[in-house]
């Protein structure tokens, strides 16, 4: 009915990573599928570096070098990676009164890293591993997905974006963060407003959106942002009221330029 408004990602098929020329394999299969106009991205989930095992019984690390020919292939393809490795700084933390995502992670306690034996890599170990793959391959964008899953530190961000020129983040599910420290937060969004895409990690519904644009283009105070995902942390969050023209390239400008849709929208 509207198939130029839906866009697919592939997602390479992990359980054949020990088999000879995998990564090979897969970039063939993404190069098809990218042909035939079906796929324009490809899509990584935080079970890369997290609890994806090969045949052998060995975490899979990010930077794992069997997977090197697909992040190559997408250079050559000129698609973008949508990538989600690790989780939130307190998902790796004791789910205590401390946690300060205690009652998100009492409801989800399977949301929880912070168990060494069963998690071997720590969420620090997970970046830099994925921050290799960014270095080895700078001819292939990647987005990373949560606010490059850091927003709580958006100086170590802003520090990788600076080195990393082929990184590009979104904001999906992280207003949490975002809307606690509203001025270093619309500083830098509007420094990096070209490097920057909206998106919520929520199905398709008026009211989460209606906090998200509250939340980008007001400057209200004491926003209640649980609607806009779930909730995440028991405080409120504060309005960015960012310039029109720097919205207008986080909610579209951004994503036509790096999905090649161009000849879509002008």
């Amino acid at each position: 009915i509207a198939k130029d408004r839906f866009i697919l990602f592939f997602r390479p098929d992990f359980t054949k990573i020990n088999e000879p020329d995998f990564g090979i394999k897969e970039a063939k299969k993404l190069e098809e599928a990218v042909r035939s106009g079906t796929v324009r991205g490809l899509k990584i989930n935080k079970a890369l570096g997290l609890t994806l095992k090969d045949k052998t019984g060995k975490l899979v690390k990010v930077d794992d070098p069997r997977i090197d020919p697909i992040w190559a292939k997408c250079g050559e393809l000129g698609i973008p990676v949508a990538i989600h490795v690790s989780d939130p700084k307190a998902f790796f933390t004791p789910i205590d009164k401390y946690n300060e995502r205690y009652d998100e992670l009492g409801a989800h306690p399977d949301w929880a890293f912070f168990d060494r034996e069963k998690y071997p890599y720590s969420k620090e170990e997970i970046l830099e591993q994925r921050n290799n793959v960014f270095a080895r391959h700078p001819n292939t964008i990647f987005i990373g997905a949560h606010v490059a899953t850091l927003p709580e530190e958006l100086g170590r961000v802003s520090m990788w974006l600076e080195q990393y020129p082929n990184l590009y983040i979104d904001i999906d599910a992280r207003i949490s963060e975002l809307g606690r420290q509203p001025y270093t937060a619309r500083k830098f969004l509007i420094r990096y407003q070209d490097r920057v895409l909206f998106g919520t990690d929520t199905p398709p519904d008026a009211e989460a959106y209606r906090i998200y644009y509250r939340f980008l283009e007001t400057d209200d105070e004491y926003i209640d942002p649980s609607g806009g995902h779930h909730l995440q942390g028991r405080w409120m969050i504060y309005g960015l009221y960012l310039p029109d023209d720097v919205l207008e390239k986080i909610y579209n400008k951004n994503a036509i330029k790096i999905l090649g849709m161009n000849k879509y929208y002008k």
